[in-house]
């Protein structure tokens, strides 16, 4: 689906309530976590996402310059409060391949210098929920990298606050360039350290073995080196896998799930039942 076929046409003001850094201030990468308070009732959970739709004129052109970003949190809220959520937002900025010039992404630039108290206007929200297995014996995997690990900062909140007797295993695999842009999983902000003690949980990191030379995440290795329980997990048909981030980590987590497998027709036939169980879900952008 386009950016363009979303329907935006009920819109909602929102201001910001806060907006905080959440990389190392060393590191190259700024992502920022902003709060929003809505100014109506607006029903959202962990793996939808909103969108924002930033006024022009902009180079490119186009009036309004449209973005998606998933739910980064969903914080309870007091009777009679306005509801409010979170996303994670990465500064984007680039060099054009051909002119050498450098150009500065609209909506990450836009969202990461606004100051509390700015007010935005948002739409939605889109997209089908991460939800929790009735089953409480079920296993998850979840897989992200960058920021496509905030909607699983919700969805774990939101699984040990509602289902506090969570008895299936619960694996988190993150990825990143480098270790300064683990977010959520660095010495400024854990917020998974309130899992740690939990027997169900457990959490990895992958970076790149290079990270100076833009290799790829190295999934392979992080998944490999748990191979014997990922495999076990698979097999159980209690497991369901959740991935999100940008759609190349689905690309590359086939390629390392297939040799895990031993075939690539046998990652595929697995895939393809987990998905038509109703337990393989995506948020990919």
């Amino acid at each position: 689906m386009k950016l363009d076929d979303y329907d935006k046409e009920e819109q909602f003001a929102a201001s910001v309530v806060s907006s905080t850094r959440m990389t190392e201030e060393r590191s190259d990468a700024e992502i920022r976590e902003i709060v929003l308070e809505i100014d109506r009732d607006m029903a959202y959970a962990p793996g939808q996402s909103i969108g924002i739709p930033i006024p022009g004129p902009h180079p490119q052109g186009h009036d309004v310059h449209f973005r998606l970003y998933s739910v980064a949190d969903t914080a309870p809220s007091e009777p009679g409060d306005k509801p409010r959520l979170t996303i994670a937002v990465r500064r984007v900025n680039y060099i054009d391949e051909y002119s050498g010039e450098r150009y500065d992404g609209i909506a990450s630039n836009y969202l990461c210098d606004l100051k509390p108290g700015d007010t935005i206007t948002i739409t939605g929200p889109y997209g089908y929920a991460f939800e929790i297995p009735e089953d409480k014996t079920a296993n998850l995997l979840l897989i992200g990298m960058g920021t496509g690990i905030a909607p699983f900062r919700a969805f774990v909140k939101h699984l040990y606050r509602d289902a506090p007797d969570w008895q299936g295993k619960l694996r988190l695999f993150f990825g990143a360039h480098t270790g300064l842009e683990h977010v959520y999983m660095n010495d400024r902000r854990d917020d998974f350290a309130l899992y740690y003690d939990r027997e169900t949980f457990e959490a990895f990191k992958a970076v790149s073995p290079r990270p100076g030379w833009s290799d790829p995440i190295a999934w392979d290795y992080c998944l490999e080196e748990r191979s014997e329980e990922i495999l076990e997990m698979l097999d159980d048909p209690k497991t369901h896998v959740y991935l999100a981030g940008l759609e190349e980590v689905r690309d590359e987590l086939d390629k390392v799930f297939a040799n895990l497998m031993g075939s690539t027709e046998k990652w595929q036939r697995r895939r393809a039942e987990l998905a038509a169980g109703g337990r393989w879900a995506e948020l990919l952008y």
